[in-house]
Order: structure tokens, then C-alpha cells, then sequence
């Protein structure tokens, strides 16, 4: 069968599209040769449809059970589904790459196709730069990472199977979620580097960028949401994050995004911050490529990791450098001809947003740090460290409190200067009832008074009261919500979303941490235990046979009063091919909260060692996550981003019309 060398033809085509795509439109526009620079857009569709075909052929390769193909063998088996041998293409470090490399061909495809409104020779330099990272990427692949390598004629009958721990339908989601954040920060970083190139630093650039960032972002939320509720109920722990350094990675370039989404709206409305805002977007693809590189190169253990190959950590190394140094040192010799017109007050919609970027910035510094510090000191030759939640926990809890106290003023403020008291009026009466709630929410949860939790909620119910100030104020000013919610900007109304995700999100947070009730006990059949409201029974172990897995499984009958409330099944997995043990727990889901068992080890007698919990509003803390990304999805459909622009064009008022934060 030649498929496999046909999807590796396919990835030495894209790689040398991607060569061509890096090298002829930047030639095109130096030499004035609008021929050159028409050959970026198709291609960068011919590089989308090489990496398409490779892709297509690896997944078929799994699903044909080939295992001569060395990352075939490495990772199915023939009793492996066929749903998890799909995703299994990324399950390790060469598909996962394939992966990663696709997205970024579909992300120029994207961008060559729905930028219509941006002039020829921009948009050939936004290519060129997304070409030459393509280049980076399928390099590292085909001389580092090639997925296609055969090991004929020995090739096994079996495979060693997919790693237990991703045989789940997160896997499925998360990491096509994931890339598509990661990725797509490329575009904004892009558009940065072709600015800085052609010299074009006026509002414009953060228009065309804004949109593309918007959507990368709300992947990136998501992507992230999704790993955390996978880790919540596939590891056992019931923990919704946990400060892994590879967890760290992702919500890295996270907080630069938010920033520059943030720092966009100044650049694009008010043509300020305009040095800043190529810097974030800088910042944000190099945060990515870093992850990219403590995840891959083996610097790191955590169960997130893909690879362990220091040959292969210095190829990422080395192409970090060249990105991140050659973009800062093209910004280092172009910042100083970029000007930032006009000024405005301490107190204007600017000055909360520069406050907003600064924290938002500080806390991506303090994770960065957090992470590396342990690599540092050993390689320094000092002992081993490890940082972990007590530090994180002590750097963001008040950083947080600060940033999210600050993003009521935000919407409700002007461009420019908002020194009219009455603006934030409202605030007051948002302030005494945010503090209210706060006060009393613990007593009547508990019974007994929380600081952790009143001044959590205080904030949570701040930021939701703020946001519907201002969506009052919007509704007031048009006469009615339907009619509002027509006209206003879809940018405000994503902003309307994210801001009370931010809210749900928080007080889910606060809630599972103080208020979770947590047992680790041993248990044999017919034992009975108080978990909060409930009564859980344990009646029976049975061994049962998955596809591939044999697993030792416990029922528990869950009672309120004398009542049968629920009937659960949580399991303890042997894996066939790897011998791998996995705990699957049982969770019963609800709006206020999550009944969560997982079984541990088998204790002498037939007992177990198993975990009851009881986490109230733990799902907030996702539902919160996937309105945030809603939200972006929202703003992106703005008619704004479908008008071309060639000036900037200017707001002063952040009345209907305006424009969101």
C-alpha cells in the first residue's frame, strides 16, 4: 500500500508550498511586483489542501489498523474504537504536530478567502509571515517528526495502543480546540509583523487584526475549559485545575490575548496604543510557541506532555528564537517611528483598559515565572523546586480581586475623559448590593461566615450588576431590548456575554473551593455513608469487559431521606494491550452542584478506597468559561469587520455606537 508515502509526498509539497508562499509574496512587495504578491492567497489554499490530503491519509492509516506505520503501531490496537483511533491522530507528539500544522494551513486559508476588504499587499505580507512559520513547523516535522515512518518488513500484527488516559471523548475536542487558540493567534501576530514591515501603523491594521484575534481567543477559551472538565472527571482527583506547568502553557498566551483583544479596541477606535498593541500581539503567538516547546521537548513531566527528545526541544528551541527574536527585533527598529496620537484623561474608558492590560499582563508574567523557576534552578545546578498551587494562589487571588473590580468601570466610562460624576452613579447602588450579597450569601449557604466566600461572591455579583447597567443603559437609550439588541454593535453584546461569564465563572470558583465537602474513606458492599443531604450505599462490585479494558465496577445507590435518588456506576479500568489502571468516576451533574465518587485502590476484605465529594456550583465554573468563548464568537459577527477601511476612523462618545471594550 503506497497511501502512506503518498501522505508523505503531500507533507514535502506543503512544506515547499510553504516555501515559496514565505518567499514570493515579501519579494513581490519589496520589488513592487504585484504578480509575486498575487501568488500568496492560492498558495496558501494549495498548502491548506497538501496538508489536508497528509492529514486525511495518517487518519486513514489508523483506521485501516497500519501498522507499519511506526506511529500507528505506537499508538492503536485492533480493539480500540474507531472513534478514539480517529483522534488518536493526535493523540501523541507527530499528529498532534500534523495537527497543529493543518490548523495554521486552514487558518491562511481563511484568511485568504474572507479578507477581501484588505488591501493586496498587506495581505500578501500577513501571508508571507504565516508562510514562513509554516515553514518552521513542517520542518521540525519532516526532519524531527515525520508521522509517515514505516517499519517494514517487521511490523507487528497488534498495536502497543493509544495511552489509556486519552481514551476518552475529550480527546475527541479538546486538543483540535485548543490548536485552533493557539494557532490562531498566529494571524494577529501576522498582522503585527507585516505593520512593522510595510511600515502602515495606523488604525486600519488593528481592524483587520481584531477580528481574527477575537476568534482565536474564543477558542482558546474553550480549549482550555474543555481540558479542565476533562482533567475534572477522567483523572479522579475532582480538582477543576491544578497548576500543571503544561496547564500553565496554555493559560499563558490566554492572558496576553485577552490583553490585546482588550488593547485593539483603544488601537482601532482611538488610534492609541498602538507600540503596545503590536508588542501584545507579539507576545501572544511567542507565549504559544513556547508552550509549544515545554510541551514537546521533555523539559517538563506532566501527564499533558507529548514528548521526551532533547534533539527535539532544541529544533523548538532554535526556531523559538529566530521567531521571537527576529519579530522583537524588528519591532525594536520600527517602534520608534510608530506615534500614538492624541492623549486623554486619568479617569476615561482608555485609562481602565491600560489598567486592564497591565494586570492581565502581570499575571501572565507571574504564571510564566511560576513555571520556569523550577526549570531555572536545575539548570543552574540547584536543588529541586517545585511551585505550586500555594504560590499561584497567593499571586492571583488578589490580582484578580483587583482586575475584576475594575472591569465595571470600563463599559460605563468614555473615550477620552468620563469626569462626570453621574456616569458612575449607578456604581454606588451596584456596590452596596454586590457587598450585601456577599455578606449574607454565606450564611445562608452555610450557616456560619466565609471572608473567602463573601468576598468572592461581592465580586461575582459586582461584575453581573455592572454588565446589566450598562445593558440597561443601551436598552434606555434605544427605547427597548429588542430594539437594543438590534442596533447595538455586536462587539458590546459579546462583551455583555464574556464580562458575565467572568461573574458565573468566578463564583463557581470561590464556591468549590471553600464549600466543597470532601471524604477519602474505605468502603466495602452494604456500607452506607452521610455525604451532605445524601445517604450513598455501596450494594455491589461486579466485574464487567469493555472493547479493550476489563474493569472492576461499584454500584452506589444515592438516597435522600428514604427515597432512591440516583443510582451510580463509577469503575476502576484495566487496560488490555498496556496494563494501564484508569479511574472512570461517577459524577451526577446539577445546576448547584456535583455529587462526584471515584473509586481508589481495593483494600484487603473487598473493600475500597473511594472519594465521595459534594462540589456546588462547580459547573459554573465551565458554563462561565463557554459563555466567554460565546461571547467572542458573538463579536466577531460585527458589520464593522466586513467594511474595508483605509482611515481611521475615530468614536468619542461610548454611547450606542460605541465601541466595546
Amino acid at each position: 500500500m503506497i497511501l502512506p508515502e503518498i501522505g508523505h509526498f503531500a507533507l514535502v509539497l506543503a512544506f515547499a508550498i510553504a516555501l515559496c508562499q514565505a518567499v514570493f509574496p515579501i519579494y513581490g512587495y519589496y520589488t513592487q511586483q504585484e504578480g509575486f504578491m498575487a501568488t500568496a492567497k492560492p498558495l496558501a489554499v494549495m498548502q491548506g489542501l497538501a496538508l489536508a490530503l497528509s492529514f486525511g491519509l495518517l487518519m486513514y492509516g489508523f483506521l485501516s489498523h497500519d501498522f507499519s506505520l511506526k506511529y500507528v503501531a505506537d499508538n492503536s490496537n485492533l480493539d480500540l474504537p474507531w472513534y478514539f483511533r480517529m483522534s488518536a491522530v493526535w493523540g501523541a507528539h507527530e499528529g498532534s504536530l500534523l495537527l497543529w500544522a493543518l490548523i495554521l494551513a486552514l487558518w491562511g486559508v481563511a484568511v485568504s478567502l474572507l479578507s477581501r476588504g484588505i488591501p493586496e499587499k498587506m495581505g500578501s505580507l500577513v501571508l508571507s509571515v504565516m508562510g514562513m512559520i509554516a515553514v518552521g513547523f513542517l520542518a521540525f516535522m519532516l526532519f524531527t517528526s515525520n508521522p509517515f515512518v514505516r517499519i517494514l518488513p517487521f511490523m507487528p500484527g497488534n498495536g502497543a495502543d493509544l495511552n489509556p488516559l486519552l481514551q476518552d471523548p475529550g480527546l475527541i475536542f479538546h486538543p483540535p480546540m485548543l490548536y485552533m487558540g493557539y494557532v490562531g493567534l498566529s494571524v494577529a501576530f501576522s498582522f503585527a509583523v507585516a505593520s512593522l514591515i510595510s511600515g502602515e501603523f495606523d488604525s486600519s491594521w488593528a481592524r483587520w487584526s481584531r477580528p481574527w484575534t477575537a476568534v482565536a481567543w474564543a477558542f482558546l477559551t474553550l480549549g482550555i475549559a474543555l481540558g479542565s472538565w476533562w482533567a475534572y472527571y477522567e483523572l479522579g482527583w475532582g480538582g477543576w485545575w491544578f497548576w500543571d506547568p503544561v496547564e500553565n502553557a496554555s493559560l499563558i498566551p490566554w492572558f496576553i490575548a485577552t490583553a490585546l483583544m482588550h488593547s485593539l479596541a483603544v488601537t482601532e477606535k482611538q488610534g492609541l496604543f498602538r507600540r503596545w498593541t503590536l508588542l501584545l500581539a507579539i507576545a501572544a503567538f511567542s507565549m504559544s510557541l513556547l508552550g509549544t516547546f515545554l510541551v514537546r521537548s521533555g523539559v517538563l513531566t506532566s501527564v499533558h506532555a507529548f514528548a521526551n527528545d532533547p534533539e527535539r526541544g532544541v529544533f523548538i528551541l532554535g526556531f523559538l528564537v529566530v521567531v521571537v527574536g527576529g519579530s522583537l527585533t524588528l519591532y525594536a527598529v520600527r517602534a520608534s517611528k510608530v506615534s500614538t496620537p492624541g492623549e486623554f484623561g486619568w479617569i476615561s474608558r482608555e485609562s481602565f483598559l491600560l489598567f486592564n492590560n497591565l494586570l492581565l499582563t502581570v499575571m501572565a508574567i507571574s504564571v510564566l515565572l511560576g513555571t520556569l523557576y523550577p526549570l531555572l534552578v536545575d539548570a543552574l545546578g540547584g536543588d529541586k523546586v517545585s511551585v505550586g498551587p500555594p504560590f499561584f494562589n497567593a499571586v492571583f487571588v488578589p490580582l484578580t480581586a483587583i482586575l475584576v473590580s475594575g472591569m465595571a468601570f470600563g463599559p460605563l466610562s468614555l473615550w477620552r475623559r468620563s469626569d462626570d460624576p453621574k456616569l458612575f452613579r449607578p456604581l454606588i447602588v451596584a456596590l452596596i448590593v454586590s457587598v450585601l450579597c456577599g455578606l449574607l450569601w454565606p450564611i445562608v449557604f452555610e450557616d456560619e461566615f466565609a471572608t473567602g466566600t463573601a468576598v468572592g461572591v461581592s465580586l461575582a455579583v459586582w461584575v453581573a450588576i455592572a454588565t446589566q447597567i450598562d445593558v440597561f443603559r443601551k436598552v434606555r437609550a434605544y427605547g427597548s431590548l429588542k430594539t437594543a439588541l438590534a442596533r447595538v454593535e455586536r462587539g458590546i453584546i459579546g462583551m455583555w456575554m464574556a464580562h458575565l461569564g467572568v461573574a458565573f465563572m468566578i463564583f463557581g470558583v470561590v464556591m468549590v473551593e471553600n464549600h466543597t465537602e470532601h471524604r477519602d474513606l474505605r468502603m466495602g458492599v452494604g456500607d452506607t455513608q452521610v455525604l451532605g443531604p445524601y445517604d450513598v450505599r455501596m450494594t455491589n462490585v461486579d466485574i464487567i469487559q469493555g472493547p479493550n479494558y476489563a474493569a472492576d465496577q461499584a454500584t452506589f445507590e444515592i438516597y435522600e431521606g428514604e427515597q432512591l435518588y440516583k443510582t451510580v456506576y463509577p469503575q476502576k479500568r484495566r487496560y488490555n494491550a498496556s496494563g494501564m489502571v484508569m479511574t472512570e468516576a461517577a459524577i451526577d451533574s446539577g445546576f448547584t452542584r456535583d455529587l462526584y465518587i471515584a473509586m481508589g485502590e481495593p483494600l484487603d476484605g473487598g473493600d475500597w478506597a473511594i472519594r465521595l465529594s459534594v462540589k456546588p456550583f462547580v459547573n459554573w465554573i465551565w458554563g462561565g468559561a463557554f459563555l466567554m468563548g460565546f461571547g467572542g464568537f458573538v463579536s466577531i459577527t460585527d458589520q464593522r469587520f466586513r467594511r474595508r477601511v483605509k482611515v481611521r476612523e475615530a468614536s468619542s462618545s461610548s454611547e450606542p455606537g460605541g465601541a466595546a471594550a
